[in-house]
Parts: structure tokens; sequence; C-alpha cells
């Protein structure tokens, strides 16, 4: 389930631009990250693991390895894939049942008004 037809994915409008963005798991830091993705949750893979499409095998030397639910452009995906392999770091689709639509809504409002807070 590597296509983005089956991931979670949200569409953002700002003034007169829309981008539609997918959701992922990551190992990868945000310094590999695409210049629109945007973090939304951050822990261990074993906390965040069981949001994956598909299952993830893990061993005890790796459960703790961080890793974040970020929404990634369309139109950038394919470059922070290609960063995310070249460093050895997963960049899994979630489920689409458990980060639905409703869910990645309110974790984007959620993230946005950090955002503003922490600039107030």
């Amino acid at each position: 389930m590597t296509g983005t037809s089956t991931t979670p994915s949200i569409a953002v409008t700002i003034g007169r631009q829309t981008r539609l963005y997918h959701a992922f798991i990551t190992t990868a830091p945000a310094v590999l990250d695409a210049p629109s993705t945007v973090t939304l949750y951050t822990g261990p893979l074993k906390d965040i693991a069981g949001l994956a499409a598909d299952d993830v095998a893990l061993d005890t030397e790796k459960a703790g390895t961080p890793c974040r639910l970020v929404l990634i452009d369309t139109t950038e995906l394919g470059w922070q894939r290609a960063r995310c392999r070249a460093k050895s770091h997963r960049l899994l689709p979630t489920d689409p049942v458990l980060v639905g639509f409703a869910t990645l809504q309110q974790w984007l409002w959620q993230r946005l008004q950090m955002t503003h807070l922490a600039h107030v």
C-alpha cells in the first residue's frame, strides 16, 4: 500500500491556493522533511506504528526509535520519499480507518493552534 490513492489525505486551502497533503509515519528527523511537510504527532515507534496501514515489524532495539506522523504535500512526496530512502528511514502510509479525514482535520487544527499560541 504505497500509493497515495489509499493514503489518508486532507486538502488545505490558504487564499486561492489549495494543496493536498497525505498522512505518513516516518522515522526520519524533521531536517529531512520537504519544505511543506507538517508534523502532527511525535513519539516512539512502538506508540505510532499501530497507525500504519501495514503491520510494522518491531524488535526491542527499534521500538524506541523516534517517529512522527506527518502530512506531506503531494507535489513533494517523491522528493521526501527519496530523502528517507537515502538515509534508510521508514516512510509508511497511515491506516485510512485509524487516521481518517476527521482525525487529520482535528490534529491539524491543534497543530495550528499550538503554533499560534507559541507566537503570541
